[in-house]
């Protein structure tokens, strides 16, 4: 099992209608192509007593590596361009990935 994770940096601005955005929109195109088995987003809370920070990781599920290439090769970029377009610098990404052992 493979877990491709994205974590966020969203701009406090716009984070309530980013989160919106993402969980109707975003996630749902990214599971429609079939190459993930599941999902989770999380807030990233680095200061317990604060809970300022505005980060979330969303976490897809894979079977295999083959779905992520066919996912990289054929959808990730204009599902990311959607999102560029839509929120510019407002939104940062980087991504990894995580595998059950």
């Amino acid at each position: 099992m493979i877990i491709y994770n994205v974590t966020l940096s969203i701009n406090p601005e716009i984070e309530k209608e980013a989160i919106e955005w993402l969980t109707h929109i975003h996630i749902p195109e990214v599971m429609q192509t079939n190459l993930f088995i599941s999902y989770n987003i999380y807030k990233i809370i680095e200061n317990p007593m604060e809970r300022t920070h505005n980060s979330y990781a969303i976490q897809y599920t894979l079977a295999s590596w083959l779905n992520f290439e066919k996912y990289s090769q054929n959808h990730a970029f204009s599902l990311q361009e959607k999102t560029r377009k839509k929120f510019g610098e407002n939104i940062l990404a980087f991504r990894t990935f995580l595998e059950k052992i």
